[in-house]
C-alpha cells in the first residue's frame, strides 16, 4: 500500500465477476458522499449493455459513474490512458476537498495500473509486428496461443485466451527481448499522492459459481440475444473480442445451437472469474471479505471498519 502523509484516500472495492459489488458500491458512494470510478474494459464502451452488466441508469441511485459509457465501440483505449486518465480525475476531485474516491471493478491491469502504475515495456519494432500480424493470420490465435503457454506460462494463466491482442502483444515481447512478457511486468509500484486502500470482494466457489450461472440466466431474459444480433455486424471489433457476445455471435450465424452457446457462456464466465482471482491472490494489499453469509448492511460495516483501520495505520 503507498502510504502518503496526504488524507486524500482512494477506496478500490474488487472481485471477481458476480461477486456482488454493485449494490456495495453505490450503497458506498452515497455513504462518502463520492462519485464511483468504475474499473470494467468492457463497461466503458457504449452500446454493449447487457453482455457486460452494465448498470442501468436505476441501479447506479443518482451515483455519478465515471468511465462508463465514454467510448465508441471502434476506438483502442489501453490500460496506459486510463492510468493517465483516472490519476487527472482523482487531482481534480481531490483539489476540490473530496477527501475519498471509490474505485470499483474487476477488470485486473485497470486497477494494477491506477495502484501500482504501468510497467516500463519495450516498444516492438515495425518488424516484429508485421511478424506477428502474418502468423496470426496464417496460423489462427489457437496456434499462438498454444505457443504463448510454452514461451510464457505465467502469463498464460491470467490472460484472457480470447483477447488476441494481449496474446499477440505477449508474443511480440517475447520474440523481440528473447524474454517473458512476465517479467516486464513486475516492476517497482510508482508512489502515488494519496492513500490506497484495497478492498475484496470473495464467496466460496459453487456460489460464486451459480450466481455466474443465473446472470447469465438473466442476461438472456434481458434480451442479450437481441442486442448481439444487433451488434453481429461489428463482431470483428476488439471491444466485442469478449465473453458473452463471441458465443451469441456463433449462435447468430448458426454455428452453434442456442443452448450450446449460452452454456460456453457460463463455463467461460466461470474460467475468467477464476483468472481473475488468480490475479488478485497475488496482491497482499488486498483486505478480503468473505461475503456469503453476510447482508448488504454488514458487508457496508465489514468495509467500513476494513477501510478505518488501514487509514489509521497508515498515519
Amino acid at each position: 500500500m503507498n502510504n502518503q502523509p496526504s488524507q486524500t484516500t482512494l477506496i478500490v472495492l474488487l472481485g471477481p465477476t458476480a461477486v456482488g459489488k454493485t449494490e456495495l458500491s453505490i450503497r458506498l458512494a452515497k455513504l462518502l458522499s463520492c462519485d464511483i470510478i468504475s474499473a470494467d474494459s468492457r463497461q466503458i464502451y457504449r452500446d454493449i449493455n447487457i453482455g457486460t452488466a452494465k448498470p442501468t441508469k436505476e441501479e447506479q441511485g443518482g451515483v455519478v459513474h465515471h468511465f462508463i459509457d465514454i467510448l465508441p465501440l471502434d476506438q483502442y483505449y489501453s490500460a496506459a490512458q486510463y492510468e493517465q486518465d483516472v490519476l487527472a480525475l482523482l487531482a481534480s476531485q481531490y483539489a476540490t476537498s473530496h477527501c475519498h474516491a471509490l474505485m470499483v471493478g474487476g477488470s485486473m491491469m485497470y486497477i494494477d495500473a491506477v495502484c501500482r502504475g504501468i510497467d516500463d515495456i519495450p516498444t516492438v519494432n515495425d518488424e516484429t509486428r508485421m511478424l506477428m500480424k502474418q502468423r496470426l493470420a496464417d496460423e489462427g490465435i489457437e496456434r499462438l496461443l498454444a505457443e504463448l503457454r510454452l514461451l510464457d506460462p505465467e502469463y498464460y494463466e491470467i490472460v484472457d485466451h480470447r483477447n488476441t491482442q494481449r496474446i499477440v502483444h505477449a508474443l511480440e515481447i517475447c520474440y523481440q527481448t528473447g524474454r517473458t512478457y512476465t517479467s516486464f511486468r513486475i516492476g517497482q509500484a510508482k508512489q502515488r499522492p494519496f492513500r490506497i486502500v484495497k478492498i475484496g470482494l470473495r464467496r466460496e466457489r459453487a456460489n460464486l459459481f451459480d450466481r455466474i450461472n443465473r446472470r447469465v440466466d438473466q442476461m438472456m431474459a434481458d434480451g442479450f440475444l437481441d442486442e448481439a444480433r444487433r451488434l453481429y455486424p461489428l463482431r470483428h471489433l476488439n471491444s466485442l473480442n469478449t465473453v458473452g457476445y463471441k458465443e451469441l455471435f456463433n449462435a447468430v450465424d448458426g454455428t452453434w445451437p442456442l443452448p450450446m452457446a449460452v452454456e460456453r457462456i457460463k463455463k467461460n464466465t466461470r474460467v475468467y472469474a477464476k483468472k481473475q482471482m488468480t490475479w488478485f491472490q497475488r496482491d497482499t494489499d488486498i483486505n478480503w471479505i468473505d461475503i456469503d453469509s453476510l447482508t448488504i448492511d454488514q458487508q457496508i460495516a465489514k468495509v467500513v471498519d476494513i477501510s478505518l483501520l488501514s487509514l489509521s495505520r497508515s498515519d
